[in-house]
């Protein structure tokens, strides 16, 4: 499991727009505060809208895959949020 704070006062915004990029897809649940996108196969990422951020929780079976899904939600983050330039570090998170 990983996490990321994105610094961004639009996280409601990108939340919605990452959700209903994915919901065509993906199961996808979502307020204006917080949503959860079940890529399947154990792969899940869990959003929450602050005043200055954005929270990101990512979770699946195994390194490899964590990493490929952090990226792959990272890259789309930036590009709906390319007039901001956003920054998107993840951390493991210890249990």
């Amino acid at each position: 499991m990983s996490e990321a704070q994105v610094a961004t006062e639009n996280g409601a915004r990108y939340l919605q727009q990452l959700c209903k990029h994915w919901a065509h897809k993906f199961v996808v649940q979502y307020t204006a505060k917080s949503g959860r996108i079940d890529f399947g196969e154990g792969r899940a990422v869990a959003f929450a809208v602050g005043t200055d951020h954005l929270s990101l929780l990512a979770k699946a079976p195994d390194a490899d895959t964590l990493a490929k899904l952090e990226s792959v939600v990272a890259d789309h983050l930036k590009r709906f949020g390319f007039r901001e330039q956003l920054e998107v570090s993840w951390a493991p998170v210890l249990l």
